[in-house]
């Protein structure tokens, strides 16, 4: 963007030819790179969720707009207008209404006496209207004038920049100053799609954005060259065999109406071909519209909730994508309502390098991890790569398609600097805190909360969070540490790892074999307490020799306990205990519904005494009573009627309550339906639109909504030790 305001500061300076010629050198260039998405990129034709399809069962739409540059395009408007009448057609004429020409009221009554639509192409044209926010907020008022005096619905910029926040604030029905793909426009990024998308605008509602689908004339004509519509006709049958939206830009200003054409004009028959191949080929098949009519039928059609839009989303996260439920969370979510989502992840075992599409997420492995690290130095040593490549990956990919948003996932939060370069070229930038590290290492490796370690992680977690433009934390407790530490409140917002009912629906039990299945999936981390699970199941066996314990996942302490339930002669492929490896985020609803019992043993004395367990919420999800340790986390969020608490740390307590609930079929059935009515209430259902809103706002500019009172209790909420 920065060499494109170089490059209008200087153009009235540069002639013709050496413009033309600087173009075609950048336009040769970019058709190469881009012969993958030019003309033609396979991702637009994705239809959006909730799409009613066109008006009558039409298969596509035609619309077609002109852009009225200098007085040569406005003193043919009516000409062109002609011809289109002559071929059954109407477009609409975008005039600019303070450039090296003023439009006649007899020439606006004209074109909407016609049928014709008026739409407005800036304020002049001159490519400026972005330059800063106080230019183009000097300029939005005389165009919001003009738009009320000329009772104008919609808008198009000047040479197609665009900046759809600020776009929100001119108040217009649509705007359509974007483009499926054009690698040969001054800010190229493509809006990959053949439909009309909502661009939401907090507190304003929104506006329909409708981007064109057919490469522009003097693109296809004066900078490429080309000597025919071609490229016009293959892009029309792609785009109907797709059901999408054929929306042609053409300029009065460069169609020849008699005579031979100039140097930047190309033959009006040209046009008109198209438009009889249109008719010719397609009569009946298509629904021929104004773009006014377009945006009302989206408006009009879709409920403000089932609207798709086209934001652009980078996720960064050192963990597997299948794997990660909140980041398949967050990804999905903006996936489903139209969004253009990558994650940059690692790779887990078995899994290919490379890119993938998971539930219309685009899935980008850039490193691989296919067992955990063996130490502080292995695991420095692969972060900072992952840093590295990260941060090369994202800027790749941002240069040739802006993002709006990088969310980045820690650990670790320095993690969030791979996104130094879209942030400094306007993207926004969410830290996301799983786990909080400065307490997660003191506990990992015992270490006091005053060590110089750790002391240092709490720095880099202030540094992390400034350079954020919003935190995100996983529960309330750790907001609490966290505004006291590292950010202020009024940038930090909650979400929980709630569970998705997309993935987490309640699944049909297969098992009937007489056998108690005690179920743990997770990591294998000392502050988890599997160890004491292990020993409560040594407790327990003999009163319940048909109780069986499942463990799914693995971790650091894997081998230690292996060893532990084979010294308890809990061991071995048919012992009560059975380490049965890790199962993808999409099986693990069928595997907990083939419970009887789940199990969270986590240390109070510990970084489990803190972070919020999703293991929990997923069990209650599929009727599966949990036995739940009481640390201060779960008490907090968890009624005593929701799931069976036991005094953290204590194997005889667990293996007390897990025979218990062994004998007691209708206090099993009291705690499922519990969890239930729980899981309805915390569902991600209920709070996702929280954090689309939290995104839009963001990349809107809009304030955010004030933080609410903390729920925690002060003597939850109160810190053993402050980390400094």
């Amino acid at each position: 963007m920065m060499l494109t305001k170089a490059y209008y500061l200087v153009k009235p300076l540069l002639p013709w030819r050496i413009r033309i010629a600087l173009r075609r050198h950048r336009a040769k260039a970019a058709r190469l790179a881009g012969a993958d998405v030019w003309p033609i990129c396979p991702r637009a034709a994705t239809v959006p969720p909730h799409w009613p399809g066109w008006p009558g069962g039409k298969r596509f739409a035609v619309v077609l707009t002109h852009d009225v540059e200098g007085p040569r395009g406005l003193a043919r408007v009516e000409a062109l207008m002609k011809t289109e009448q002559n071929h059954q057609f109407r477009s609409s004429f975008n005039l600019v209404p303070e450039g090296d020409y003023r439009v006649p009221d007899t020439l606006r009554e004209t074109l909407t006496g016609a049928g014709f639509e008026v739409g407005l192409h800036g304020l002049h044209h001159d490519g400026k209207l972005y330059s800063s926010k106080a230019v183009f907020s000097a300029r939005a008022a005389r165009i919001r004038e003009y738009a009320r005096r000329w009772n104008v619905a919609g808008f198009r910029s000047p040479f197609m920049h665009h900046n759809l926040a600020w776009i929100g604030e001119l108040g217009f029905e649509y705007d359509s100053s974007t483009f499926d793909t054009d690698p040969f426009e001054p800010q190229p990024d493509p809006a990959r799609t053949i439909f009309p998308f909502w661009v939401p605008v907090p507190e304003r509602g929104g506006y329909v954005e409708l981007p064109y689908t057919l490469v522009q004339d003097f693109n296809l004509f004066t900078i490429l060259g080309e000597r025919n519509i071609d490229a016009w006709k293959v892009k029309v049958d792609w785009i109907a065999a797709h059901g999408g939206m054929v929306l042609l830009n053409t300029h009065p200003d460069y169609m020849c109406f008699a005579g031979q054409p100039g140097r930047d004009e190309f033959p009006v028959a040209w046009y008109e071909e198209l438009l009889r191949y249109i008719r010719d080929k397609y009569e009946g098949s298509y629904w021929h519209a104004l773009p006014r009519d377009v945006a009302r039928y989206y408006r009009d059609s879709l409920p403000p909730e089932s609207r798709n839009t086209r934001r652009k989303v980078c996720m960064i996260a050192y963990s597997t994508h299948e794997s990660d439920n909140r980041v398949r969370r967050y990804a999905e979510a903006l996936a489903a309502r139209g969004d253009d989502v990558d994650v940059i992840s690692v790779a887990g075992p078995g899994i290919p390098l490379g890119e993938d599409t998971i539930c219309g997420v685009t899935a980008l492995r850039i490193q691989r991890r296919d067992r955990p690290e063996r130490g502080n130095a292995e695991y420095a040593g692969r972060l900072l790569r992952f840093l590295l490549a990260s941060a090369l990956c994202l800027a790749r990919r941002h240069r040739r398609n802006p993002y709006d948003v990088i969310h980045v996932h820690n650990m670790p939060d320095f993690l969030v600097f791979a996104a130094l370069y879209p942030k400094w070229t306007g993207a926004r930038v969410i830290l996301d805190i799983h786990d909080i590290m400065p307490e997660l290492y003191a506990s990992k490796f015992n270490v006091p909360l005053a060590d110089w370690r750790v002391s240092l992680l709490a720095r880099m977690e202030r540094l992390s969070a400034a350079f954020a433009d919003h935190v995100i934390v996983s529960n309330h407790l750790w907001h609490e540490k966290l505004i006291r530490r590292s950010v202020p409140a009024r940038k930090c917002t909650v979400f929980l790892n709630h569970v998705d009912p997309a993935i987490f629906y309640p699944r049909t039990r297969t098992r009937h074999d007489g056998r108690f299945i005690v179920l743990f999936p997770g990591s294998f981390q000392w502050h988890q307490g599997l160890d004491l699970a292990i020993e409560a199941f040594a407790r327990l066996r003999d009163a319940a020799p048909q109780a069986e314990f499942h463990i799914y996942g693995g971790g650091p302490e894997a081998a230690s306990l292996i060893a532990l339930s084979e010294r308890l002669g809990l061991g071995g492929p048919h012992g009560a205990v059975r380490f049965l490896g890790g199962v993808s985020l999409d099986q693990m609803p069928v595997v907990m519904a083939n419970a009887d019992l789940g199990v969270v043993p986590k240390r109070a004395n510990s970084f489990g005494n803190e972070a919020y367990s999703t293991k929990i919420m997923e069990f209650l999800s599929q009727g599966v009573p949990v036995v739940v340790s009481q640390t201060r986390i779960d008490q907090f969020y968890y009624p005593a009627d929701t799931v069976r608490f036991f005094p953290s740390g204590d194997s005889a307590a667990l293996a007390d309550a897990i025979l218990e609930l062994i004998a007691d079929p209708a206090q099993r059935e009291a705690f499922a339906a519990a969890g239930h009515r729980y899981v309805a209430r915390h569902s991600w259902d209920a709070k996702k639109q929280e954090y689309l809103d939290l995104l839009d706002g963001l990349i809107m500019d809009a304030p955010l909504p004030a933080p609410a009172a903390s729920p925690v209790p002060a003597a939850l909420a109160k810190p053993e030790t402050p980390v400094r």
